[in-house]
């Protein structure tokens, strides 16, 4: 058995993973208390707002994948649409080929709150009062923050002193950033929910008009009227300009969350459930059905060589086909995932590294790449004008959380997410990836205490592919949880932060525990977390400026001397970075055969952790 950081933790009552132990403990609490699994989710997110404020917020977004105990599993979509303004022509008016990484301008209909009010209405048992006040505890009576929150405020301070001032007055407070090992405190979060939870309960009766009023207080309500005051301001943007967004009153009233059924892949008996092509999730099954009947050997440089090259090929699919576009016409997803298809993309892969952006032609279509993607493609090793040379994620040595995103002085942000998965006693399970409305993305709304989101940067401003920025439609997001099945029975939900850097780490991550999977009569969750992993940017970055590195494979210095070398002598352009610098993954399982439930967390950055008995 392979070294791990730590046990695959196992027990009958419930387990909790994620990226953060305060949201872990939280989520723990509501078990403990007799709540469900989605009760102990809402728990744990409302958390993650407060702790990891420089990775998600509520005005952010998540897609939730749940199993409810017998019934089937569903996709609840928390990713908000572009508003009734946000237009191709009006972001080209402003003299913009790109939309910008941070600003109101960048910021869809905030999506996160309203799912996560779905889920505590429709499958948990909690009152909202009860799943809030660990929230309302950490933001009011204060919390220890990581050291990255440090880092992140003190690389934005100019920016907030001189531009978002109401942003400095929550995370400059007396001019100091928050700091480990002292308590920081948001106290206008707190009352945002202390009066939010009031309002709900004067105009409600039960649980679930509580939660119907939260909700309509939250789109209609003193919420939805800061979030529209707010993009009115004029705001200092990555472009270097002061522009005012595009998000009405309209457009928060008009929108919700909503339920969907998942996009499947059968491999080896297993059954892994994504969010739709809206999201980059099918990328992950794209991955398995690209790979051949016979794999090489776990971690040999064979087997990474062909991870990778098969990942740039579904990437390259991602940047042409991927958006949420008007039907299966639009999104030939059938055809991305079928045998025929992936076992012609499969001969694509050769001994040597690829420097090409090879989209296929899914059911003899043609495939277009934005005009941004086609330079990068022909060009070969991307932009450097666009901050190319500097992987998605940042591995910087002196970075105190490897894995988590870059971050510049204007606030532009690369790979930003957290996530929880939770399993309970009755076998409901639950995986998210809750990101955006982060502190470096746009300026605190001063009433409520958090920041709009900038998911839009992810779309294009050209017409016509099935990402462009489009009024009512979702911008095609990284965030990309996970579950997979056994015979037919839910056994595992995982997934990780990471921006374009999810379904790669999470691929190698289901074949760890596919491959070499049991320990203790359990799944080796721990050591397929702990073991070495990898990421490539050989296609468009999802999160401004949108650069690439062609060819580039990132590894971690834990991964064989002989591997790296093999690597490079394929044509792989290797960077070797610290060794525990690739992946935050989560992960809960439950064997249905026996009841045990397993959790295991990332201890790259010293911060994830999984709790359960």
């Amino acid at each position: 058995m392979q070294f791990t950081t730590r046990p695959t933790l196992q027990g009958t009552f419930g387990m909790v993973a994620s990226t953060h132990w305060l949201a872990s403990q939280s989520a723990m609490a509501v078990l403990e208390d007799g709540g469900n699994a989605y009760d102990a989710a809402v728990a744990g997110a409302f958390v993650l707002h407060v702790v990891e404020p420089h990775l998600n917020g509520p005005a952010g977004e998540v897609p939730i994948l749940l199993a409810p105990a017998g019934g089937e599993v569903r996709v609840l979509c928390g990713q908000g649409v572009a508003p009734a303004g946000a237009t191709v022509a009006h972001y080209r008016g402003l003299g913009l080929d790109l939309v910008p990484g941070t600003g109101p301008l960048a910021a869809a209909v905030p999506g996160a709150f309203d799912a996560w009010m779905l889920l505590l209405r429709d499958h948990g048992t909690k009152h909202l009062a009860d799943v809030l006040k660990y929230a309302i505890g950490y933001a009011e009576h204060g919390h220890p923050p990581v050291e990255r929150v440090t880092e992140t405020v003190e690389t934005v301070r100019e920016l907030f002193e001189t531009e978002w001032t109401s942003s400095a007055e929550v995370y400059l407070p007396g001019g100091r950033p928050p700091r480990p090992g002292e308590l920081f405190r948001n106290p206008a979060l707190a009352a945002t929910w202390k009066r939010l939870l009031a309002e709900a309960v004067s105009t409600a009766g039960d649980r679930e008009a509580e939660i119907e009023a939260a909700r309509e207080v939250w789109r209609t309500g003193f919420v939805a009227e800061a979030f529209v005051r707010q993009a009115a301001r004029p705001t200092r943007d990555t472009s270097g300009r002061r522009h005012t967004g595009t998000l009405t009153a309209a457009d928060l009233a008009g929108w919700s969350a909503s339920y969907e059924a998942p996009v499947t892949y059968d491999w080896n008996g297993w059954t892994v459930c994504k969010a739709g092509p809206w999201s980059q999730g099918p990328v992950l099954l794209q991955q398995l059905a690209l790979l051949p009947p016979e794999l090489p050997r776990y971690g040999s440089a064979d087997y990474v060589h062909l991870l990778v090259e098969g990942c740039k090929l579904a990437m390259a699919d991602r940047e042409a086909w991927y958006g949420d576009a008007d039907g299966a016409a639009d999104v030939p997803l059938a055809d991305l995932l079928s045998p025929s298809y992936n076992a012609a993309r499969r001969e694509l892969v050769g001994d040597k590294a690829s420097f090409e952006l090879r989209p296929g032609g899914p059911g003899g279509r043609t495939p277009r790449l934005s005009a941004h993607a086609s330079v990068a493609a022909v060009e070969g090793e991307g932009f450097d004008a666009l901050g190319v040379g500097e992987p998605t994620v940042a591995k910087s040595p002196a970075s105190p959380v490897p894995g988590e995103p870059a971050v510049d002085a204007d606030g532009g942000t690369r790979g930003d997410t957290c996530h929880l998965d939770v399993v309970d006693r009755w076998g409901n399970m639950v995986s998210a990836t809750p990101s955006g409305g982060w502190l470096q993305s746009n300026p605190v709304v001063p009433e409520l205490g958090f920041p709009l989101g900038t998911r839009l940067q992810m779309t294009w401003l050209e017409e016509g592919l099935p990402n462009s920025l489009t009024p009512g439609r979702r911008p095609r997001t990284t965030l990309t949880p996970s579950l997979a099945l056994r015979d037919g029975v839910p056994v595992m939900a995982f997934g990780t932060p990471g921006g374009d850097q999810q379904d790669q780490w999470q691929l190698h991550f289901f074949l760890a525990v596919a491959l070499r999977a049991q320990v203790r009569g359990g799944l080796d969750l721990q050591g397929a977390i702990d073991a070495p992993n990898w990421h490539n940017d050989s296609f468009p970055g999802s999160f401004y400026p949108r650069g690439m590195r062609a060819g580039s494979v990132t590894v971690e210095s834990r991964t064989p001397p002989e591997v790296v070398e093999e690597l490079r002598r394929r044509g792989h352009d290797v960077t070797v970075g610290d060794p525990w610098s690739e992946g935050r993954l989560c992960a809960v399982a439950r064997d249905p055969r026996t009841g045990m439930l397993s959790a295991a967390a990332n201890p790259r950055g010293a911060q994830g952790y999984a709790v359960g008995r």
